[in-house]
């Protein structure tokens, strides 16, 4: 009696494991893509996962709790990168499997979505997260703590906190970047051996405080010391504080040493011409000095980090350099074509009109001599402040 009771029991067990086992969903794939700004990883998935999310600090964490989930995709396909430096996944019990994502700095998830997959079979979980400041996470931790609800998944969704934006009153937000710093000097002046980065910093401050003196304008920098921020961080930091407009300044430098005068620069895909596609690769390789991993993105998750401006905001862009450009007429060194177009990362604010504007070439002696003249940055600032202000002529008419 005793042997059958314990065959019968052996069955039941062995059969509610099989159970078990076939009610696990699989993982079969994974990639991850991103930089110190903005990260995605996805996930493909045979069933439709049932996803929660918690924050907890110290070490600062995500947490994303799934169902049973056998993970079949190799490890190295979710190695670490940008915004984490440790990525961890398996399960937890019989019921329940766990992604454990380690920060390399304070972030939030701004996208965390589930989509049937329109090739191919199963459904995917998008998991986007961006930088968020110290305070937002130490938020996002004290409201999340983990709960039974939560660990059933109940509500499947979490609270929602914003990053804290400055207050404006209805401001028009102008975003002022000075371009490179830290560990990434830029050009270099031929005569004066002056780092670009010095340069970019002077003017960009005395660009925000001509702007803070036009009524209904608010200016920020994106830094205002001498620390490295990557492209994707200056993007980032201008789109949380909700801005209007993007002004990165720059001084340039080219092996002849004759070309001088300023130049306004827009986004696009394709370089208007070889200065300005030159331009561009020069600009971009700041990233690569500071050590942010730049390579190319698979398809699927290239939109968070190479989104061409949207139409409308990129003829915004268009119209601001259009309006620095006669600002500059007949008072400040022009190139010939002064507004030309390339494919500027830090540019790539979908919704964010923004120009790049190289100040004059730090290789041609006369440009660099007024570079460094207060008088003269004192002359330009202004010039750009009217152009703003000229720009914002028609959008302040319409009530914009």
């Amino acid at each position: 009696m005793v042997g059958r009771l314990l065959i019968a029991c052996l069955a039941l067990w062995a059969g509610a494991f099989s159970a078990s086992s076939a009610e696990r969903s699989a993982a079969f794939a994974a990639r991850i893509a991103g930089d110190d700004a903005r990260t995605r990883i996805v996930m493909d998935f045979d069933d439709k996962p049932d996803a929660t999310v918690r924050y907890i600090a110290n070490p600062d964490r995500i947490v994303v709790e799934l169902p049973a989930t056998v993970f079949s995709f190799p490890a190295a396909d979710l190695a670490a990168r940008g915004l984490y430096r440790d990525i961890r996944f398996g399960s937890i019990d019989a019921a329940h499997s766990r992604l454990v994502l380690t920060l390399a700095r304070p972030a939030k998830l701004v996208l965390t979505d589930v989509k049937k997959n329109e090739e191919g079979r199963g459904f995917r979980l998008i998991l986007d997260a961006e930088m968020t400041d110290a305070d937002t996470f130490t938020k996002l931790v004290a409201v999340q703590a983990w709960d039974a609800d939560a660990y059933n998944g109940a509500s499947g969704k979490s609270p929602r906190i914003e990053q804290a934006a400055p207050a404006t009153d209805g401001d028009f937000l102008i975003a002022v970047d000075a371009g490179h710093g830290g560990i990434d000097t830029g050009a270099i002046g031929k005569t004066t051996n002056t780092p670009e980065k010095t340069v970019t910093l002077a003017f960009a401050k005395a660009l925000a405080a001509e702007l803070n003196r036009q009524k209904g304008v608010k200016a920020f920098l994106t830094r205002d010391n001498d620390s490295f921020l990557s492209l994707s961080q200056r993007v980032t930091l201008a789109r949380q504080k909700g801005a209007n407009l993007f002004i990165s300044l720059h001084a340039d430098m080219l092996g002849q040493s004759n070309i001088r005068g300023a130049t306004v620069y827009t986004i696009s895909d394709k370089a208007s011409d070889h200065l300005a596609e030159a331009a561009a690769a020069r600009e971009n390789q700041s990233d690569e000095v500071g050590g942010v991993d730049a390579s190319a993105e698979p398809q699927e998750v290239s939109d968070i980090l190479a989104d061409l401006t949207r139409r409308e905001t990129q003829a915004f862009s268009i119209a601001l350099a259009t309006s620095v450009v006669k600002s500059f007429e007949g008072q400040v060194n022009l190139i010939n074509n002064p507004h030309r177009f390339a494919g500027f990362r830090v540019l790539q604010a979908q919704d964010v009109p923004s120009v790049l504007l190289e100040l004059g070439f730090l290789s041609n002696k006369e440009d660099e001599k007024l570079l460094l003249e207060p008088a003269w940055r004192t002359k330009v600032v202004r010039l750009i402040a009217d152009a703003v202000k000229t720009y914002r002529q028609p959008l302040v008419a319409k009530g914009g």
